[in-house]
């Protein structure tokens, strides 16, 4: 029997309370009253630079001059090094159980990018992955991964650039990879590709991937009272 996942989609929301939103989904996979606890949260965030558990200390007055650009700032627990999310950046992140799937990190982190190589594919983008973590088309990063894993259930995800302001990226070095860039669909395609375009076909691909059957869910993240 294929696995079910649960799509929500939550819209804009602030990064801090998007975390606290997946740590919802992730108790669910611990309360045996949920039947179907695997989760697909889809958002996009206003602007914030985040650091995964990979990144060195991170200078404080490093940390305040992006903060003066208008961004906030986090230190997460994910994989990965410093990146940016903004609007209109389609921001993926499953909440799974991957013994619903299969036991192995790797296999997850790879069936993730391959989500994302059959999305652009789909528009006539030809990307690929390297020996750096996410999707690239040439050398240019289209989309960013970064995840954590405890007793095989996922949080964190992915960051696929729709018709992000690219100018965010140059304030730093994404994901620490010097001499390489950053893109987007829009800047791929030349035209605007707005994520809501975008998400039938991440949902799509993302199903037929991970050979599973998608349920729409109701959630609403406004009711604080749930966390």
């Amino acid at each position: 029997m294929k696995a079910a996942v649960e799509v929500v989609n939550l819209g804009r929301i602030p990064y801090a309370r998007a975390l606290d939103v997946q740590k919802l989904f992730v108790k669910r996979h611990f309360d045996k009253s949920v039947k179907s606890p695997n989760a697909l949260l889809l958002c996009e965030h206003p602007p914030v630079y985040t650091i995964g558990i990979r990144q060195a200390p991170y200078p404080a007055k490093e940390e305040e001059r992006l903060k003066l650009l208008g961004a906030e700032f986090f230190r997460t627990n994910r994989g990965g090094l410093i990146t940016f999310h903004g609007p209109g950046q389609l921001v993926c992140y499953p909440v799974l159980n991957l013994g619903s799937f299969k036991k192995s990190v790797r296999w997850y982190v790879c069936e993730l990018e391959r989500t994302v190589i059959q999305l652009c594919s789909r528009f006539g983008i030809k990307a690929t992955t390297s020996p750096d973590t996410g999707v690239w088309v040439g050398e240019n990063k289209i989309c960013a991964i970064g995840i954590h894993c405890g007793r095989y259930i996922t949080s964190h995800g992915l960051a696929l650039n729709c018709n992000t302001d690219m100018d965010w990226f140059k304030n730093i070095v994404p994901c620490g990879i010097v001499g390489k860039g950053v893109t987007s669909l829009s800047q791929e395609l030349g035209r605007n590709m707005s994520t809501e375009e975008v998400t039938l076909h991440l949902l799509e691909t993302f199903k037929d991937q991970f050979d599973c059957t998608l349920l729409h869910g109701s959630y609403n993240h406004s009711n604080k009272n749930e966390i």
